[in-house]
């Protein structure tokens, strides 16, 4: 592992090679099995966590206890923010889809860093600002959809946290299991097994094992979105 991987992490994308360095310096990597539990919901936490390979969904229990995802990231992305900001326990919990590995940056460290490169900070508020307007989104499209739009809305959600974009097309590798994807859009499992099917006999979508390819992903946003 060298410096040169934090430039593919946006809010580190356009610093100096010698301020990554810095940043490099102050890192620890960490590797989880899919399916571990990187933070739990409740725990004190005074760390950053970034993304460099993998997965990890952010869910919370519903009342009757039913894990309710709400949100999943993908390689460069970050988590674990909240907490480093205000000081409080964790919000969320964080399990790992895949093998994943990630840097963590201890809170004085991150916060010492904000202080000295604003850059950091203007990106840090960009993304967040991002985050903030798909979770309107999420709540609005989940309040007023039944349950097949939901399911096509949380592929697009995938699509924009996961994929990667060629040709008009949007490849997703690694698609979450059927569950996990119900558990996004707040139906069964059953549910999005029979969207998936139709979808694909409609052309929407092509599958193959884990990935998914959104054959037109501007027309399926502007059907779905």
């Amino acid at each position: 592992m060298n410096n040169s991987v934090l430039k593919n992490i946006p809010i580190f994308a356009d610093l100096k090679d010698e301020i990554l360095e810095k940043i490099f310096s102050l890192m620890q990597k960490r590797l989880y099995k899919r399916n571990n539990m990187i933070l739990m919901e409740e725990d004190v936490g005074d760390t950053l966590f970034i993304l460099n390979q993998g997965s990890v969904k952010i869910t919370r229990l519903s009342d009757d206890g039913r894990e309710v995802i709400l949100s999943i990231l993908g390689d460069g992305d970050f988590f674990g923010e909240m907490s480093i900001f205000d000081g409080e326990s964790r919000s969320a919990n964080v399990i790992a889809l895949e093998d994943s590995e990630v840097f963590v940056l201890k809170r004085g460290d991150f916060l010492d860093l904000l202080e000295k490169h604003p850059m950091i900070a203007i990106a840090l508020l960009q993304e967040l600002a991002i985050r903030l307007r798909r979770s309107d989104q999420q709540i609005e499209g989940l309040s007023l959809s039944d349950a097949e739009n939901r399911i096509a809305m949380s592929i697009i959600r995938l699509a924009e946290d996961l994929g990667v974009i060629k040709l008009g097309q949007v490849i997703i590798d690694n698609l979450p299991f059927q569950q996990d994807i119900a558990n996004m859009a707040g139906t069964s499992r059953e549910t999005v097994s029979r969207m998936l099917k139709l979808l694909d006999g409609k052309g929407w979508i092509q599958r193959k094992g884990r990935r998914l390819i959104i054959t037109n992903y501007d027309e399926f946003v502007k059907e779905f979105g």
